[in-house]
């Protein structure tokens, strides 16, 4: 699958507050301190390494949006979710693009939560 036929959404069409009744699973998979730092609430964090292993947490009845930091790691993500039958796209711009937009983020620290 050729960048130019992953699925994407852009911030700016996904609610504000996730998971939305009805709306899209985002699942992150950034690193372990990467999610700490800073991600959306409600969001499933399986980090990339990982994914091929615990593929199995992510529904196949659900529309599922993958987040990264910038948008690169999640594309290869959600090709692989689209060959394998997944209504899958993958958030332009990644986190960058989230916190840009002043979309909440909620962070596992005593720090305000951010993008790293």
């Amino acid at each position: 699958m050729s960048p130019q036929q992953i699925p994407t959404v852009n911030v700016t069409e996904l609610p504000v507050h996730l998971p939305a009744e009805g709306g899209p699973l985002l699942v992150d998979v950034r690193e372990p301190d990467e999610w700490a730092a800073g991600h959306i609430d409600g969001a499933v964090h399986i980090p990339m390494g990982d994914f091929l292993a615990r593929i199995s947490e992510v529904p196949r009845e659900r529309e599922i949006v993958v987040v990264c930091r910038s948008g690169s790691r999640s594309a290869a993500v959600t090709a692989h979710l689209a060959r394998e039958g997944w209504q899958a796209r993958n958030l332009v711009n990644g986190m960058i693009g989230w916190q840009a937009a002043g979309r909440p983020m909620i962070s596992e620290t005593p720090l305000a939560p951010t993008v790293l």
